[in-house]
């Protein structure tokens, strides 16, 4: 993995990006993504130890497993937000294994703050999600992650999930310094040109 345009982010938060893993389960990502139509992996990771990685478009389940087959071939340790009512015995420890971070929508405080809290806490940290927050069409993107991204100083990583050529294509990373609607405007823009499995969803 290279460093990807990661002149204009914090030293603090540069450094080898979190991994997980063994070269069994990348091989298991891999055979998943070819099982999937061949699917492969284009572009660099920045080398960050904290970032938030916003992929789009989301027009399908099959989505989910093309994400974690790539998760898997390039050995990255992710996490993902939940509802904290599910994580609960007998699946809480496997979905926490699996990165998950409960989130309370009912705190005080906020699912920003929390996340933002979360980011101060850890050594490592690299948040995967949806912007469109489902797979059906929408009118526009949640902006949430975002606030995050200003707030905690971390990057923001989108990731184009392109069915038209059966890529999932990362690309650079920049900080998010400026105001946010123009901000979600440079993350669409990033993604674009990826096609979805079911473009009209997008």
């Amino acid at each position: 993995m290279t460093t990807a345009h990661s002149a204009s982010i914090p030293d603090h938060i540069k450094g080898a990006f979190p991994l997980r893993g063994n070269a069994f389960s990348r091989w298991v990502g891999r055979v998943g993504l070819r099982l999937l139509g061949g699917w492969r992996v284009v572009g660099d990771l920045p080398q960050v130890k904290k970032a938030i990685i916003p992929v789009a478009p989301h027009t399908s389940n099959w989505d989910f497993f093309i994400g974690v087959f790539a998760m898997l071939a390039l050995g990255l340790n992710l996490s993902y937000l939940g509802k904290h009512t599910i994580f609960r015995f007998p699946v809480n420890g496997l979905l926490r294994w699996l990165g998950g971070i409960p989130v309370d929508r009912r705190a005080a405080s906020g699912v920003v703050e929390q996340m933002v809290a979360q980011f101060q806490q850890r050594d490592e940290l690299i948040l995967a999600l949806s912007p469109e927050g489902t797979r059906k069409k929408v009118n526009e993107w949640k902006k949430g992650f975002l606030h995050i991204a200003q707030a905690a100083q971390v990057p923001v990583v989108p990731i184009a999930l392109d069915f038209s050529r059966k890529v999932v294509e990362i690309t650079p990373a920049f900080m998010i310094t400026g105001n946010i609607d123009e901000e979600l405007q440079r993350v669409k823009a990033a993604v674009a040109h990826a096609v979805g499995k079911y473009p009209e969803h997008a």
